[in-house]
C-alpha cells in the first residue's frame, strides 16, 4: 500500500526514539522512502549513524545547513513528501507546532508545509493530562493534524498511564489509513464494540460473554477502506485495531458519553453488546456475606444507545447499523428489532450455546434492511467485517 509514497519521519527527543529504526525498516518494507530529520534531543537517544543506516539515507538535522538551505531545503523536505510523521511528538515539539513556533529544522519543517501531518505522542502521563498539553491537542486537532495514540501502559519513568508511543506496527497502520485512496477516504465512521460492565460494588459487575472480536474486525475492515474511523470499545478480550481513534470505557452511560462526543458521523456500525440492565445504586465497597442472606439489588434500566442514535433529530448518522444478537426466532426478533429502534440495518446473528459464535472465531449473520433478509454463509469474524465495510462503502458512495 506504500509503495512509492513518500514519508517524511520527523523523530523528537523522547526515549521512545528507541522504536524508530523499526519504524522506518517497517516503512521501507512496504515499498516507502523515508525521508528522517533528527531534532537536537533525539540525538541523545538515537544516533544520526543508525537512522542514516536504517533510512538509507542521511538525517537532516540542522535548519542552519549552508549546503541544503541555499536551495531552502526545509521548503523542499516539507512540501516534497506524501505524508509528514512526527514520532515521538513530545509536548514541546507539539506546543511548536500549535503556536506556530519555528526555531529548528523540525518546527520550520512543520510550519512551512501543507503536506497532511501525522503525530504519535509520547510524554509522561501526567505532562499528557496537563492542561497546557490538552489545549495544544484540541488546537492541532482543529488544524486537521493526524494523531495515533497515546496507549496507554507502563511507561520509562515507571508511571502507568496514556502516554506511551504507539508500537511500530500501529503507526504503519495509522500511515496507511492516512494514505489510503479507499472508497471511504474522508468518511467518518463510528463503531462500537465489545461489552460493557455494570459494577455491583468494587469488585464484582454483570457482563456478558461478548469477546468484541467483531466490532474489532469491522473497525479495521473500515479503516482498511479508507475511513476515519472513532472506534469505543467496552473490555473486550481482543486488542482494538491499529489506525483508529480508540475510546476506551466500561459502562453503558460511558459508551454513550463517548458516542455522543464522537458525533457527527457519516455512518455508525453499533456492534457492542450493551447490558440493558444495571444496579441502581452500586456499592461503593465490597458486599459482604452476612446471616441475613442474599444481598438485594435493585436494577435500573441502561440508556439505549442504538434508539439514540437512529432517532437523533439532527446530525443523524445517515447509515446507522445495528446488532441483534438471539437465541430463537432471530429473523423476526431482529426485525421487528431494527423497527423498534429506527436503525437502516440490522446484523442479526444466533448466539445460542451450540453455535459457538458468541465469543468464537467465525460469524453467521443475516443483513436486514428494507430489502429484506440476506442470509450469509458462516464465515471467519474478518471476512464477516470485510462484506460489511464493502456494503457500506457502496451505500455511502
Amino acid at each position: 500500500m506504500l509503495a512509492g509514497k513518500r514519508i517524511l519521519l520527523i523523530i523528537g527527543g523522547g526515549i521512545a526514539a528507541y522504536k524508530t529504526p523499526d519504524l522506518i525498516r517497517r516503512l521501507r518494507e512496504r515499498g516507502a522512502e523515508v525521508t528522517p530529520v533528527l531534532t537536537r534531543a533525539a540525538e541523545e537517544f538515537v544516533t544520526p549513524l543508525t537512522i542514516g543506516a536504517v533510512a538509507g539515507v542521511a538525517p537532516h538535522r540542522d535548519l542552519f545547513d549552508l549546503t541544503t538551505e541555499a536551495e531552502m531545503g526545509h521548503i523542499q523536505l516539507s512540501r516534497s513528501a506524501d505524508l509528514i510523521v512526527v514520532a515521538p511528538a513530545t509536548a514541546d515539539l507539539m506546543a511548536k507546532m500549535a503556536q506556530g513556533l519555528a526555531n529548528d529544522l523540525a518546527s520550520t519543517l512543520l510550519l512551512a508545509t501543507d503536506t497532511p501531518v501525522l503525530i504519535a505522542p509520547a510524554m509522561n502521563v501526567r505532562m499528557w493530562n496537563h492542561p497546557a498539553t490538552q489545549r495544544n491537542i484540541a488546537t492541532l486537532k482543529g488544524d486537521g493534524v493526524g494523531f495515533v495514540g497515546p496507549e496507554v501502559g507502563n511507561m520509562a519513568c515507571g508511571e502507568h498511564g496514556p502516554g506511551r508511543m504507539s508500537e511500530p506496527l500501529g503507526i504503519v497502520a495509522a500511515v496507511e489509513q492516512a494514505l489510503a485512496n479507499g472508497p471511504l477516504k474522508g468518511k467518518h465512521i463510528l463503531v462500537t464494540s465489545g461489552p460493557t460492565h455494570e459494577p455491583i460494588d468494587p469488585v464484582r459487575y454483570i457482563a456478558n460473554r461478548s469477546s468484541g472480536a467483531q466490532g474489532t474486525a469491522i473497525a479495521a475492515a473500515l479503516a482498511a477502506l479508507g475511513a476515519d474511523v472513532t472506534f469505543v470499545t467496552g473490555p473486550a478480550d481482543v486488542p482494538p485495531p491499529a489506525g483508529v481513534r480508540v475510546v476506551a470505557v466500561q459502562t453503558a452511560r460511558e459508551m454513550l458519553e463517548a458516542v455522543q462526543a464522537a458525533l457527527p458521523a457519516d455512518a455508525a456500525v453499533m456492534a457492542a453488546a450493551v447490558a440493558d440492565w444495571r444496579v441502581a445504586s452500586a456499592s461503593d465497597r465490597k458486599l459482604k456475606k452476612t446471616r441475613d442472606g442474599m444481598p438485594a439489588l435493585e436494577f435500573a434500566e441502561n440508556p439505549d444507545i442504538l434508539a439514540q442514535v437512529s432517532q437523533m433529530a439532527t446530525g443523524r448518522p445517515g447509515l446507522v447499523v445495528g446488532f441483534a444478537a438471539e437465541t430463537n426466532d432471530v429473523v423476526e426478533n431482529a426485525t421487528a428489532k431494527g423497527k423498534r429502534k429506527g436503525c437502516d440495518w440490522i446484523m442479526a446473528n444466533d448466539v445460542s450455546p451450540v453455535t459457538g459464535i458468541m465469543g468464537g472465531s467465525e460469524n453467521a449473520v443475516i443483513l436486514i434492511s428494507d430489502a429484506g433478509a440476506e442470509e450469509w454463509e458462516r464465515m471467519g469474524k474478518v471476512d464477516v467485517a470485510k462484506r460489511l465495510a464493502d456494503r457500506i462503502a457502496a451505500a455511502l458512495v
